[in-house]
């Protein structure tokens, strides 16, 4: 028997969770469960898994499952996660864990109260040219951070507009974008988000189904003194990218594609190319180090304390679009 039975929750994303345990020696996925019947046959089929379920709870109280990938529609992530650890499962889920702050105080209870472990899939960390950058700001080669600048550029308005996104009775498009590049700003500087203020705007969404807005713009300020701004836009007419620029009192760094640039002075002869791979990385690259942490016993590297701060940042910066003013952000953990 594999050291970790693994069920996984929606195989749209859930698909590359499936693959990605069926690569790591130590995992079984014994049981998949999704709403459609005939993708939930399809992947089945495909990766030869014989357990199959509509109901989710076929999985999170399954008694030979130790491991559920959520990867369902967001508005059921915690409902399903407190299920999985009210039956002592390990969880990984999908951004965002919850929609609402009350859903998310209820799943951290009930992952602190069953002592497993849960990581989420924030897999800009994951990046090589991100985990680069990372050990470069630490060894102090940026020297102090003044500002940072995090965009989520995606051209995917039909999912808001004509998908199920839409028809939740609250979206924010900080949930499904904003909240890679919130995480991987706070994980880049290792500076805690103090508080928000943001602004909305539907242009692209006027006289369509989707209430809410399509565009958010964020203004934050970091425990370490560092100011940061974040854009999350679903309908530009561009390649899907991650915009990000770290201001540094040594070095300043800009994504690009294919390459970035890096500026250690102001002269022509001060900009240098950053050709580490962007993004180089697949939805289930953070896996393999989750199984290892619960095989290990120690906290993944996406930790409990990442999952629900981010998250809390999230509910801060929404809030704060909706009462039009400034909003300290309050952590759970």
């Amino acid at each position: 028997m594999k050291s970790l039975r693994v069920g996984i929750i929606g195989l749209g994303v859930g698909e590359r969770h499936l693959a990605t345990y069926q690569r790591i020696p130590e995992c079984e996925v014994v049981a998949i469960c999704d709403i459609d019947a005939d993708r939930l046959a399809d992947v089945g089929d495909r990766f030869q898994v014989s357990e199959r379920y509509a109901d989710y709870r076929k999985i999170t109280e399954h008694p030979d499952i130790s491991l559920v990938s959520i990867c369902s529609y967001d508005d059921v992530h915690s409902e399903q996660a407190i299920s999985a650890f009210q039956n002592d499962k390990h969880v990984m889920v999908e951004k965002p864990l919850a929609l609402y702050r009350p859903d998310a105080e209820k799943l951290l209870r009930a992952q602190q109260d069953s002592g497993r472990k849960i990581s989420s899939n924030l897999i800009l960390r994951a990046s090589p040219r991100f985990i680069e950058l990372k050990e470069q700001i630490a060894r102090g080669e940026f020297g102090e951070i003044s500002v940072i600048e995090g965009d989520y550029v995606h051209n995917v308005l039909w999912k808001i507009v004509e998908g199920w996104r839409g028809r939740m009775d609250f979206y924010s498009v900080i949930y499904g974008g904003g909240i890679h590049l919130i995480d991987l700003m706070r994980w880049l500087i290792g500076q805690e988000v103090e508080s928000v203020c943001g602004m909305g705007g539907d242009v692209l969404t006027r006289g369509t189904a989707y209430p809410r807005d399509d565009a958010v713009l964020s203004l934050m300020k970091f425990d370490g003194g560092a100011l940061g701004k974040t854009l999350t836009t679903f309908g530009p007419q561009r390649t899907k990218f991650h915009a990000l620029n770290v201001y540094g009192a040594k070095k300043t760094f800009a994504n690009d594609m294919p390459t970035a640039k890096l500026f250690d002075g102001t002269e022509p002869e001060n900009e240098h190319a950053v050709t580490t791979p962007y993004p180089g990385m697949e939805k289930g690259d953070l896996l393999p180090e989750f199984v290892d942490a619960i095989l290990s016993d120690r906290e993944p590297a996406v930790s409990a304390r990442d999952v629900f701060r981010v998250m809390d940042i999230c509910f801060a910066a929404c809030e704060s679009v909706r009462v039009q003013r400034t909003l300290p952000v309050s952590y759970l953990l």
